[in-house]
């Protein structure tokens, strides 16, 4: 899985590298001293957009070398030590058939949310599997999926004025190395931490949370995030 070592030594991959969720994760951690793999369907456009996080990087990591590298989503899924799945849920299912082998006996992270939006706002879609994390298992059955990272706005994570982030990321996940390790990268963020919040069954609880961070934030125009007290 990780072979005992520590997860700031880890290459994090971020498939849909190149979208505003899987971008903001990747400057984040890429400042906070993560070797970062960017993917994406287009590798060029990936190795365009790896530039420009590591150019965002650089600073907020004190004038500090960030590595930051772009490519396929198949061969970062073969590369990295550990995933982020960050692409969009229409392409999810078809994005991950696609990568089961690479990706066999690696973390898998998935902060994917089955969204859509209507006249009345934004709402939870139905997956057939009970969530998109659990899809993703269904689909990785030799990997370790967990799921987090799907309350932190993609707004926030760009925006390195902002030197930390002030909320909590929620972690399932049914291995306790793998959901320990998602929770120390989470850590590696400032301001943040992972709590440990369930079994992988409970995804489609923490998904659907993110639907109702979507309305606070079109309500009181701001980008709302999650804090578990008394943790």
């Amino acid at each position: 899985m990780t072979d005992g070592r520590a997860v700031e030594d880890l290459v994090v991959g971020v498939l849909g590298g190149t979208g505003p969720q899987g971008r903001g994760l990747a400057v984040r951690l890429a400042a906070a001293g993560q070797r970062i793999l960017l993917g994406s369907r287009d590798a060029d456009r990936a190795s365009e957009v790896a530039a420009e996080v590591a150019a965002l990087a650089v600073p907020a990591a004190g004038g500090a070398e960030v590595s930051v590298q772009g490519g396929s989503n198949v061969d970062v899924a073969g590369a990295a030590d550990l995933v982020i799945v960050a692409v969009p849920y229409a392409g999810h299912a078809a994005t991950l058939a696609e990568l089961a082998a690479p990706l066999a006996g690696k973390i898998v992270v998935d902060c994917v949310v089955p969204m859509g939006f209507d006249e009345l706002g934004a709402y939870v879609l139905d997956v057939e599997e009970g969530s998109v994390t659990q899809q993703a298992a269904a689909l990785l059955p030799d990997s370790h999926v967990v799921g987090a990272f799907h309350h932190l706005s993609a707004v926030l994570l760009q925006d390195l004025s902002r030197p930390t982030i002030d909320g909590d990321v929620m972690v399932v996940g049914d291995v306790r190395e793998a959901t320990d390790a998602v929770q120390a990268l989470a850590g590696r963020l400032p301001g943040m931490r992972g709590v440990y919040a369930g079994r992988l069954r409970n995804a489609r609880q923490i998904e659907a949370l993110t639907i109702n961070l979507v309305s606070v934030n079109r309500r009181y125009k701001v980008h709302a995030g999650v804090r578990v007290t008394d943790v």
